[in-house]
């Protein structure tokens, strides 16, 4: 058994971004530890994203694309 309780580790924000949504998205992107995978295919579909939108953030539209699937009553 435990002695006490194990601390809850801080999640970074994106190294890229800075933005803390992209890291868990990341992280729940993840297979098997390969983080830097992750990373890869989630920026590569970032820039596809700016390509084909002609828009300058991909990650807003990532943002808006999250709320638009979260449910709005909880």
């Amino acid at each position: 058994m435990r002695r006490r309780r194990p601390e809850k580790r801080e999640i970074l924000p994106d190294p890229v971004y800075g933005d803390l949504i992209v890291a868990k998205f990341i992280n729940n992107l993840m297979k098997m530890g390969k983080k830097s995978l992750a990373e890869k295919i989630f920026y590569s579909t970032i820039k596809i994203i700016e390509s084909r939108l002609k828009v300058d953030s991909g990650v807003d539209v990532f943002k808006k694309a999250l709320d638009n699937a979260s449910p709005l009553i909880e």
